[in-house]
């Protein structure tokens, strides 16, 4: 990767997003918590969650990840609130696509992960662009199971 290249990826926008990440730190009482790690680069992101009905009514997140990655995280945490398990599968789903695959940006409310269309050619940052949508799935995967459960 040349310097221009890295300028290039890591944009004045990333930069900003992940600056300013929302709903940083963890809660205290969730219904579901999952930690996701990319094994490539060792990003990690801690999502809990709590759930009102089958839709996300607060969350929290711990990023340790690259800029990339904090912008993801940054974008997700906007977007989040108010979800089903459906919409943000759907949106990682996106996500991946938009990555690996050359699909079209994740649909609004994800809309805003659009910035990260440079890192399309970096292969070993998808993962850590992955990790808040992964990790969100995972919490509310364990929130629906207990809840089931219970």
């Amino acid at each position: 990767m040349s310097d221009s290249d890295l300028v290039k990826l890591y944009s004045g926008r990333i930069l900003e997003l992940a600056a300013d990440i929302p709903h940083l730190g963890r809660l205290s009482a969730p219904d579901g918590t999952a930690k996701k790690r990319s094994p490539l680069c060792g990003s990690t992101v801690t999502v809990d969650l709590t759930l009102d009905g089958d839709r996300i009514a607060s969350f929290g997140q711990d990023v340790k990840a690259c800029a990339l990655g904090q912008a993801s995280a940054s974008v997700t945490a906007r977007a989040i609130i108010g979800r089903t398990r459906d919409q943000v599968a759907q949106a990682r789903a996106e996500l991946e696509a938009m990555l690996k695959r050359g699909g079209p940006v994740p649909a609004a409310p994800f809309d805003g992960l659009e910035v990260l269309l440079p890192a399309r050619d970096y292969a070993n940052r998808h993962a850590s662009i992955l990790l808040s949508l992964d990790a969100t799935l995972a919490a509310m995967d364990e929130a629906l199971t207990a809840r089931a459960a219970g």
